[in-house]
This record gives structure tokens, C-alpha cells and sequence, in this order.
């Protein structure tokens, strides 16, 4: 038995959700030989994460990939851990019936400027009043009227409904009429510094245990709910299939072309200031 002076510690930071702590079920609950390595869990909403990953502050990190186009120098993309949707996506709801033509006559309450969803949305349409609110009281603000519409990516995209809410535009649905290929919301960055040794290492373990939960799917999701702010086992598990799929396992060439597409028309759109090279850790 090793030590903990003879171990190495990584810090993985990801957000408190359902589908990440699915992701994440074997190397949290230990079920996987992580050898010298000891993997320290840190649970932070996405937009904190966005903004530690400028400072390089985690090993690996879950991330935007919005937010990628301003940590490329430090941070290179796994092969493995993207939350991508086929055809369906982040969605924007109203109080009022709306279309997406009414987008620019609309204040949208937005989960944070460096999200892939408002990325996405100004691609779609620049020209609205937006205001950033924690992504688990975008509903509420919609349902006050502090502000007109929402930008849901979390489980509210499955209850907005129920909540009397209108929805406007799936932003997913329009990317793939668009260009046939999903939309990429969030990924895994691992830390440059750590080396090519590690940072496959790493890889593999990581890539373990999105396997693990997949095999093990009642046991991970199980574990998950405790993370599912309350949502019934059946919305949680509709939840997690969405963003937890064979696309969350590997990318494929169609996933990885999506990401570059959607930092390419943010370039070409004059959202993101700069080209950005895209390297997928192999």
C-alpha cells in the first residue's frame, strides 16, 4: 500500500451535476486501481471552473469550450469527457411566446459570458440585452420577469414546461440544421505542465471511468442523484443519457469537427478574439 507522501496528487476539478458525477462515479467511489496517483475532487459551478482555468489552477478541469479559446496555451482537450448534443442543445425559454426572431427584443438571463451555450446563441444572434445569473436560478428570473427569457443548460431543459415556461429556440436543433453535426458544450482540459507521461496517464484512468459508469449505470446513477438538486430518478437519468453517451467516451471525428466549427464561427463572428488551435490530448 502506497503512502500518501509516495502518491501523487491530481486535482479534478467538475461541476456539482448529475452527469459529471456519473461521469466521475469510479474514481470517486474508488472503484478504479488509480496506482500512484490520488485524484482530489473539487466541485465548482461552470462558470467558476472557466474562470480558474485562466489562472491554470486544476490539472484537469471540466470547462466551456467557449472557454477554451482563452486557456489553449495552458490546457489541451481529452479525447474523452464532452458533454455533446446530437440535435438538441441548450434552450432559451420565455415567460411570453416568443420566437427566435424575437431574440433581440428579449433581456436573456445567460449562465455566464464564457459558456459554449451563450457562445452558441450570439453565433445565432448577437444583437440582445443579456444578464448573467447562476445557472440554477435562470428559471426563477425568467418566472419574476427580471428578465424576459432564459438560457437553460442544465435539468430545466426537461421541466421548463411544467413551470409554465415558453421555449423560444433549441439551440441544438438549429446547429444541426445548420451543419448536420452536434453541438459541444463542455469538455475536459488537462494541464500542459504535467507532461506527456502523466497527462496519458491520466488520460487512460479518466477514460476508465466514464467506461466503469457506463457498464455500471444503475450503481452511477445511483451515486449521481445525490448530485440532482432534487429531480426525480427518472428526469435524472433522462438527464445523464443526454450528456453522457458514446460521443462522452470519445469524441469521433464528427465531434471533434463540431468543436472546431463552433470556435471557428466564433472567430469569424468577432466573439472570440483569436484563432483557436484545437489538441485533443491522443
Amino acid at each position: 500500500m502506497l503512502t500518501d507522501t509516495e502518491r501523487k496528487t491530481i486535482t479534478l476539478a467538475h461541476s456539482p451535476d448529475s452527469d459529471d458525477a456519473f461521469m466521475f462515479y469510479g474514481l470517486a467511489t474508488n472503484k478504479l486501481d488509480t496506482g500512484n496517483l490520488h485524484f482530489q475532487h473539487l466541485l465548482k459551478d461552470i462558470q467558476t471552473l472557466n474562470e480558474e482555468a485562466m489562472r491554470g489552477t486544476y490539472d484537469v478541469t471540466a470547462i466551456s469550450f467557449h472557454a477554451y479559446a482563452y486557456i489553449a496555451d495552458k490546457y489541451a482537450l481529452l479525447p474523452h469527457g464532452a458533454s455533446i448534443g446530437d440535435n438538441y442543445g441548450p434552450i432559451v425559454v420565455a415567460r411570453e411566446p416568443a420566437k427566435p426572431e424575437d431574440i433581440p427584443n428579449l433581456k436573456i438571463a445567460i449562465p455566464g459570458k464564457l459558456t459554449s451555450a451563450f457562445l452558441a446563441l450570439r453565433i445565432f444572434n448577437s444583437d440582445f440585452q443579456y444578464e448573467v445569473v447562476p445557472f440554477d436560478k435562470i428559471i426563477d428570473a425568467v418566472k419574476a420577469g427580471t428578465c424576459d427569457a432564459g438560457l437553460l443548460i442544465h435539468e430545466g431543459q426537461l421541466f421548463y414546461e411544467s413551470m409554465g415556461l415558453h421555449k423560444v429556440m433549441d439551440l441544438g436543433e438549429w446547429w444541426h440544421d445548420r451543419h448536420q453535426l452536434p453541438l459541444p458544450m463542455g469538455g475536459n482540459a488537462i494541464r500542459r505542465e504535467l507532461g506527456p507521461t502523466l497527462i496519458k496517464e491520466v488520460s487512460g484512468l479518466l477514460r476508465k471511468s466514464i467506461s466503469y459508469s457506463l457498464a455500471n449505470r444503475e450503481d452511477a446513477l445511483q451515486y449521481a442523484m445525490q448530485f440532482a438538486r432534487d429531480m426525480e430518478p427518472e428526469l435524472a437519468d433522462r438527464f445523464v443519457a443526454m450528456w453522457v453517451n458514446e460521443l462522452t467516451l470519445d469524441y469521433t471525428e464528427r465531434g471533434r469537427e463540431a468543436v472546431r466549427r463552433l470556435l471557428s464561427e466564433g472567430f469569424e463572428k468577432g466573439i472570440i478574439p483569436n484563432k483557436v488551435p484545437i489538441e485533443f490530448v491522443e
